[in-house]
């Protein structure tokens, strides 16, 4: 049976998602939460931006790795809604990456705006957006 483990390491976390997710940089209020499946990363939740109302989340996985754990889904909300004590997390995807669309449907994300054009070569970026009080893991 696998061994999960959260890890809250940056410098650990951050070179994965960012292996994962092009163009993600460092910011100075940048916060994560990785998982490890025995000792490997398999998946990060990456969170800047917070101005006490918001912040922003970056959610990767190792492609192929089950990742989607009971306890690293109610980390990755407990953090910003109980924790920073946020009203909503927000998210953007490319329109073109109908997984990630998926996935963030998937857990309750609604779509709150598309940036018609903002993406790489031309692709319109969704916003969607999490509201504390929808939120099922928390």
């Amino acid at each position: 049976m696998a061994h999960h483990a959260l890890d809250y390491d940056l410098d650990s976390v951050l070179p994965f998602a960012q292996s994962l997710i092009p163009g993600l940089s460092r910011s100075q209020d940048m916060r994560c939460i990785g998982l490890r499946k025995d000792g490997q990363l398999v998946a990060a939740a990456i969170y800047e931006g917070f101005n006490g109302e918001n912040m922003w989340v970056h959610l990767c996985g190792a492609p192929g790795a089950r990742w989607m754990t009971r306890e690293f889904l109610r980390a990755g909300f407990a953090y910003p809604f109980l924790v920073c004590g946020v009203k909503r997390l927000s998210g953007y995807v490319n329109a073109s990456n109908a997984e990630a669309r998926r996935l963030n449907e998937h857990f309750g994300y609604r779509e709150e705006a598309r940036l018609q054009g903002a993406g790489p070569e031309g692709d319109d970026v969704i916003l969607y957006v999490m509201w504390r009080k929808d939120c099922r893991y928390v």
